[in-house]
């Protein structure tokens, strides 16, 4: 068995599934984990510790606090009670390795004497609504603590190296066998539908959205998956556009599979300066057309096959260009990519590089680690 893995993440395990949840589940195959979540706002009177284990395998952990149900950070009065709860579960034998999605608890993690702490950047979390201010700082220091530093997209990366010139590319990769099960249940239907599947926050341009409902009104729009830091009454409205609200991964298939052309309508703010959507290479395995504004990343990496749409009518024009390209040579361009970006590949990558840190240069200092 391998040593504990304990991951501090910013996004909860049982919501959306995204890269966090993809590459932990993968090394939670080898090893115990703790996966450590941000507190959570509820009827309690005093602050207390939740440890739930999950059917994935993984441990869940958390705080309960008292509040309103606000979203609440890893802030510095609960990162107490964090570290005494994870001394009592893991221990500080030193043979723990540690793996960072959220910068902001970067000195609980050190205190744990890990042999090793590993700081995946999926985001530039302190560009998002409602950042703590702390982030900014906390980033450096994990930048500066770390033992392998992995980005999570190119765009990232080259903001990285100016700190950490060793930081390591690993964009996020998809399940290509999931997503082609979307292809059984694509059928005729009597208008198309344009889709997006995502969580619907600022970084998505509504605007965009109702002006694209507006210049495809034969076309059906619909925008699947849970509403973050906006109030829902901002979202648009009309006849042909749909936000049916969250759905679980294993439904992914079938969501997409209603779809005719998938689509990527993100605002172009600082937000998304450095993103790079994971759902690129999902929509592709899943036999779609895509359409996409244009993101930096998106442009970079699939831009000989994602039509990139810089205002509504050029992103309606697209959506009737590509329903009508042969799907099967666009599957021949994207089988590669979808190959060489297999989350079981990025996921032993990862943990090889994790594998190679010396015994003299790890966080603990005490052994070498074993990922």
């Amino acid at each position: 068995m391998q040593p504990d893995l304990v991951v501090f993440s910013h996004l909860r395990w049982t919501w959306v599934w995204q890269r966090p949840q993809h590459l932990v589940s993968r090394l939670a195959r080898h090893r115990r984990v703790w996966f450590v979540e941000e507190p959570r706002g509820c009827e309690v009177s005093e602050p207390c510790v939740r440890v739930e284990p999950d059917p994935s395998g993984i441990t869940r952990v958390w705080l309960d606090v008292p509040g309103d149900g606000r979203h609440i950070a890893f802030e510095d009065e609960h990162l107490v009670a964090y570290r005494a709860a994870l001394e009592e579960l893991v221990g500080m034998a030193g043979d723990t390795v540690v793996w960072l999605y959220s910068p902001l608890p970067i000195d609980v993690a050190t205190s744990l004497g890990p042999a090793a702490i590993a700081y995946d950047v999926m985001d530039d979390l302190a560009s998002f609504m409602g950042a703590p201010q702390q982030l900014t700082l906390r980033h450096r220091r994990a930048l500066h603590r770390a033992d392998v530093v992995f980005a999570g997209g190119r765009t990232l990366h080259r903001g990285l190296v100016r700190h950490r010139p060793d930081a390591q590319l690993f964009p996020s990769g998809v399940e290509p066998e999931h997503y082609e099960r979307a292809r059984v249940h694509r059928g005729s239907r009597r208008r198309p539908v344009a889709g997006f599947v995502g969580v619907i926050d600022e970084r998505v341009d509504l605007r965009l959205v109702a002006e694209l409902a507006v210049a495809l009104p034969d076309w059906d729009v619909k925008m699947v998956g849970p509403v973050a830091k906006i109030d829902e009454s901002a979202l648009p409205t009309a006849p042909n556009l749909r936000f049916p609200g969250a759905r679980p991964y294993e439904q992914l298939p079938e969501v997409m599979g209603g779809f005719d052309v998938a689509i990527m309508p993100f605002a172009l703010n600082e937000a998304t300066r450095s993103i790079s959507p994971t759902k690129t290479l999902e929509y592709l395995a899943a036999g779609l057309p895509v359409v996409s504004t244009r993101i930096r990343d998106v442009v970079t990496d699939f831009g000989a096959v994602v039509d990139i749409a810089d205002d509504a009518p050029a992103f309606a024009a697209g959506c009737r260009r590509v329903l009508g390209h042969d799907g099967a040579r666009r599957d021949r361009q994207v089988r590669p990519l979808l190959v060489q970006n297999h989350w079981d590949t990025i996921a032993a990558r990862m943990a090889s590089q994790l594998a190679a840190v010396p015994a003299t240069e790890s966080a603990g200092g005490q052994t070498g680690v074993s990922a």
